[in-house]
């Protein structure tokens, strides 16, 4: 197996798990270029990018959170 393909993998189940508080299901890898995902079949590139985009969901999410409780805050304060 990839070292490489164990590391996408990895940062793409933390970033999934942080965004959904679960583990993706059915992630496995078939060879140094395709992995199988919820049952898709994906280039390792692909999920590379997937993996970016959870992570901007993920930050814009505590971004939003951390907005609205200095909203509170300074309507508590006010």
């Amino acid at each position: 197996m990839s070292l490489h393909a164990e590391k996408v993998i990895q940062h793409y189940t933390e970033a999934y798990h942080n965004l959904y508080q679960r583990t993706p299901r059915d992630l496995r890898i078939l060879d140094q270029e395709w992995i199988i995902v919820n049952g898709a079949r994906m280039r390792l590139a692909e999920l590379e990018y997937l993996t970016e985009q959870l992570q901007q969901e993920y930050q814009q999410s505590q971004d939003n959170k951390r907005g609205l409780v200095m909203r509170l805050v300074k309507w508590f304060k006010g």
